[in-house]
């Protein structure tokens, strides 16, 4: 009999399902909408019903599945699967693993899903199994996540890893947290955007300002794009944005001391031009046995390491299995 793991990762538009074996190997993926009304309260449901649906199809029996991993955003406890808060779906002060347990009658386990990812990136992905490892996801905001010694950390309150919400500067830009000057104020797609704003308030003759008076926005792309054509400006953007996370690498660096950093997200598909720089601010600031032993490099499984990761948990969970290099 074929033994599966189920990998969920929710996300505040959709959320991403698989069937993986207890290699890491997707049979089957697919998504369903989140539906965050009325405070995320169905979300629970169609998750299970998709699963349900998907098993029946496929002919294979709940008696096949070792649990269900999950990756949701917000503040999570671990070890039951409570979720304190994820603003992007509506949940506050709600038991989600217990709810999932209770229809699926099977195991939960649940997990921030930046947690998730990295477990993925560094079972199947990038981090080639590294006992000690920090993966950063650059998109919208930053997340991020820790391996050390083998294993997620979670901290106390399962704040552990909230790399986007480092201060790097007191007195910058108020941040979605309610403090300023967050990680992620300066180096999400978000922050890059809003540097390039400012410096086309300095410069009005920056190529910036062309693209924003034709497409009537901006992105972190178009800054990326500029940055590789050779344009000064949008070069001195991606400096600065490489200066800050090589700085908060270094930091952490001296911290953890991780054999790998990854760097996903879609600011990530910037490749060598962002990561040769922030190399650069890594080696500079970071400490020399630190980083002579620490390899920077791009991640590998896009949108699917939350699933793959959320199988490895359950595994993790069941087997207990830590990462050892």
């Amino acid at each position: 009999m074929k033994e599966l793991i189920i990998g969920v990762d929710i996300g505040g538009t959709s959320a991403k399902l698989g069937l993986i074996n207890d290699q890491g190997d997707i049979i089957e993926k697919w998504e369903i909408p989140t539906n965050t009304e009325n405070g995320g309260i169905h979300i629970v449901d169609d998750v299970w019903e998709a699963i349900n649906n998907k098993l029946e199809a496929k002919e294979f029996t709940t008696k096949q599945v070792l649990g269900i991993g999950v990756g949701a955003p917000g503040f999570i406890e671990g070890d039951t699967g409570f979720v304190y808060e994820a603003v992007n779906i509506g949940w506050k002060n709600y038991d989600f693993g217990n709810q999932l347990r209770k229809r699926s009658k099977l195991p939960v386990y649940v997990e921030n899903d930046a947690n998730v990812a990295v477990l993925g990136e560094n079972w199947r992905g990038a981090g080639n199994q590294a006992a000690n490892l920090v993966a950063i996801t650059l998109g919208t905001g930053v997340g991020g996540g820790i391996i050390a010694n083998g294993e997620i950390v979670n901290g106390e309150a399962g704040m552990g890893g909230e790399i986007g919400h480092m201060t790097i500067d007191p007195n910058g830009y108020p941040c979605n947290c309610g403090r300023n000057g967050c990680l992620e104020t300066i180096v999400s797609a978000t922050g890059i955007v809003r540097q390039a704003m400012k410096q086309i308030d300095m410069e009005k003759t920056s190529l910036l300002t062309n693209v924003l008076a034709e497409k009537g926005s901006i992105t972190s792309k178009d800054v990326f794009q500029l940055a590789a054509d050779g344009d000064k400006t949008a070069m001195r953007i991606v400096t600065h944005t490489a200066d800050v996370l090589g700085m908060t690498i270094s930091n952490i660096g001296t911290m953890v001391n991780p054999s790998k950093v990854l760097i996903g997200g879609g600011v990530s598909k910037a490749g060598d031009l962002l990561l040769s720089e922030i190399r650069k601010a890594f080696n500079t600031y970071a400490l020399v046995r630190v980083s002579q032993y620490c390899e920077l490099k791009i991640a590998e499984l896009g949108n699917d390491a939350g699933i793959i990761g959320a199988a490895f948990l359950v595994k993790q969970k069941l087997e207990n299995v830590v990462f050892a290099n």
